[in-house]
């Protein structure tokens, strides 16, 4: 009888190890995609999709996602395990979004053992990042030189603005590298950015205050904004909200060092000025160089870089179209741009092999209305000195740049809204179809 009661508690023990392992494994797949960038939904699918892999039916298995923590529950009929892990380091790789996913298919696909899926997860995290400190530091220059021709600059300002901006971003990198507060971080950054711009603006270009403007672009964050409003349209209220409220605090930390830089240096509002566009050849080659240095910061493969190229040539000529021939709104232009990109990335991930997110949100970041938002701060800091006649265009400022971020978020979302269960059905078809064959073979 005590040899009959060992044998059993060694078989629980080992049961529960095993268990307790896959929960582990589980958990790493959600902490990094939540770390890469990822929106709730997806880091549920590919979690959900491991635990298929590892042969735990659906229906026992509990998935708790919030913008720091992730929970999983292990229902084995008999007991119940439950294990969470906190999620610290919030940025963006695109690459191991897209490992992680290509990997959570090849499992299942190839019957991989927990000893070979822990090796390749443990390779998609300790993997070096594509692209070198300096090189991801000029492309983020390059980038927000591209805005500055969007906005329709000269040569000369884009040269400014691009040194600029690698100022900035060299100032971003030290903080971070000194253990800094995020939102400083920000804060200290567009600060530096902007003084240097400021000082720039009296060297010859016939338009000087666009280096202003574009400088600190850098910093806009576009994938936190896109994935709380993901996060909200596919119901993880909690995990959206707390997307919100850190793109809010780094808005603001934004806003405050650029605020202190404009009061420091003393600079007049300049934003009433005509700022029109260049042709659509100099945008569309600036909207590719602003994607491609985007794309780099979010370390998305070098494969992928040319395809993003054209999603944001496609999403800034049919805004400027939009705009040009048929006198649109920004933000009615700014959402069929993005929305036609959204669609055509859903034919390009057969095509490409990668999350659609991956190829969309780079594509889109060139939308960002840089001249609004620079009208909406100039507006916040007059304020006192604003009268009643003059209120309207501080609302008219807000609106117009909150409504432009909504459609390109939005635009970018639009696959989930319409086309989320059609697109769920086709995954799910393929991972039932995957495990029957499997079945089949064993």
């Amino acid at each position: 009888m005590n040899n009959y009661l060992e044998h059993n508690n060694l078989k629980n023990l080992k049961e529960d190890k095993e268990i307790e392992r896959k929960i582990q494994l589980i958990l790493r797949v959600g902490k990094v995609l939540m770390e890469s960038g990822a929106d709730a939904n997806r880091i549920v699918r590919n979690m959900k999709r491991v635990g298929v892999f590892m042969k735990i039916p659906e229906r026992r298995l509990q998935i708790h996602i919030t913008f720091t923590t992730i929970m999983v529950n292990i229902n084995t009929g008999d007991k119940s395990i439950t294990n969470f892990q906190k999620c610290y380091r919030h940025g963006v790789d695109m690459t191991a979004i897209s490992g992680v996913s290509k990997l959570s298919w090849r499992a299942i696909e190839q019957d991989y053992s927990l000893n070979e899926f822990e090796k390749e997860l443990r390779f998609i995290c300790l993997r070096k990042r594509y692209y070198k400190k300096p090189l991801v530091m000029i492309s983020a220059g390059l980038a927000c030189g591209g805005f500055s021709l969007l906005f329709g600059g000269d040569f000369f300002a884009f040269i400014y603005t691009s040194i600029c901006a690698m100022i900035g971003y060299w100032t971003r990198m030290k903080c971070n590298l000194l253990k800094f507060n995020p939102y400083a971080s920000i804060a200290i950054s567009a600060f530096v950015a902007t003084i240097c711009a400021y000082f720039i603006h009296f060297m010859p270009t016939n338009t000087p205050w666009h280096p202003l403007i574009a400088c600190s672009l850098f910093i806009v964050p576009g994938i936190p904004l896109i994935n709380a409003i993901d996060d909200f349209v596919d119901n993880y209220i909690t995990a959206g909200m707390t997307r919100a409220m850190n793109t809010l605090l780094m808005i603001g930390s934004m806003t405050f060092g650029i605020a202190f830089a404009i009061k420091l240096c003393v600079v007049q509002d300049f934003t009433s000025l005509s700022i029109s566009s260049n042709s659509f050849v100099v945008c569309a080659v600036a909207a590719s160089v602003a994607a491609i240095g985007f794309a780099t910061i979010f370390n998305m493969p070098p494969r992928l870089l040319i395809v993003v190229a054209c999603g944001a040539i496609i999403s800034v000529g049919v805004r400027n179209f939009l705009m040009l021939e048929y006198d649109c709104s920004q933000a009615t232009a700014s959402l069929a741009g993005a929305v036609i990109v959204s669609l055509l990335s859903l034919k390009a991930v057969h095509i490409v092999h990668a999350p659609s997110h991956v190829l969309t949100i780079p594509s889109v970041i060139p939308l960002i209305p840089g001249v609004f938002m620079y009208r909406l701060l100039f507006s916040i800091i007059n304020l006192e000195n604003v009268d009643n006649m003059n209120y309207h265009h501080v609302l008219n400022n807000g609106v117009n740049t909150t409504l432009i971020l909504l459609a390109i978020a939005v635009g970018v979302a639009i696959p989930n809204i319409f086309f989320r269960n059609y697109i769920n059905k086709l995954k799910e078809d393929k991972l039932m179809f995957l495990v029957r064959t499997k079945s089949k073979r064993a």
